[in-house]
């Protein structure tokens, strides 16, 4: 698996996945530093040509390095639970997300909330390659992901795991921010336009909907994935606040 990017590549490099960096001729301070980061790990270092570069990036921001790497670790959905120890999970599940872009800003941001993992399908998802690992900024390295065969079951078994299943629908009476966060939670999210498919929207324990108070109907997932994490780390933090006053 390939990846590009200086966060990314930088990510993968402290996480020991790289195996081979990739570097054009664009001097920089923080190339420099994947380099050094590089030699220190053991890991080869090639120079290229900025051909080689844009054939890999297929045309995205390459940033002048690439990098070998091996693929994410596969976890299992109890990894993700289990992941949170004493605190309560937060997960995100993606139901047939299949834009790299969107899946890799909302990496970003299960990373950014402190979150748990994130799970995903099998099929009709985005790959986890080099466009994913760009637009997380780096998180594609340091979040727990289960790809799973089939999203409605991962639902069912988050919920025997004791974890609240709340998916995301526009039409769902119940806001977003009335739901209790502090609980185990999964927030459940599907694809622009078609939202969540039946079967899965059937299994989530609750539904929440974010107003929308312009002319837009909806967000972008990886935004409205942003919002309930967030709400969630709110709530959370607030609790813990109250619980140290009483």
């Amino acid at each position: 698996m390939i990846i590009y990017g200086i966060n990314p590549v930088l990510e993968a490099l402290r996480a020991g996945r790289a195996h081979r960096l990739k570097v054009g001729a664009r001097a920089d301070r923080r190339i420099d530093e994947a380099i050094a980061l590089a030699r220190k790990r053991g890991v080869a270092v090639e120079r290229v040509e900025p051909a080689a570069l844009e054939r890999i990036a297929r045309g995205g921001a390459h940033q002048g390095v690439a990098a070998d790497v091996d693929a994410p670790r596969d976890y299992a959905v109890a990894d993700l639970v289990a992941a949170a120890g004493a605190s309560a999970p937060l997960i995100v599940v993606l139901d047939g997300i299949e834009d790299p872009h969107n899946v890799g800003a909302v990496l970003r941001s299960v990373d950014a909330a402190g979150g748990h993992g994130l799970v995903r399908q099998e099929r009709h998802a985005a790959a986890l390659d080099g466009v994913v690992a760009k637009a997380s900024a780096g998180a594609l390295a340091a979040v727990r992901i289960a790809t799973v065969v089939n999203i409605a079951r991962a639902v069912e078994e988050l919920k025997d795991a004791g974890v609240w299943t709340v998916g995301l629908a526009a039409d769902a009476s119940e806001r977003y921010d009335a739901i209790d966060l502090t609980l185990p939670t999964a927030i459940v999210l599907g694809a622009e336009g078609s939202g969540l498919r039946r079967l899965v929207r059937d299994r989530c324990d609750r539904l929440a909907s974010i107003p929308m108070g312009g002319s837009v109907d909806s967000l972008n997932v990886s935004v409205a994935a942003g919002v309930m994490l967030f709400e969630a780390v709110r709530q959370r933090r607030a609790a813990g606040s109250a619980k140290t006053t009483r």
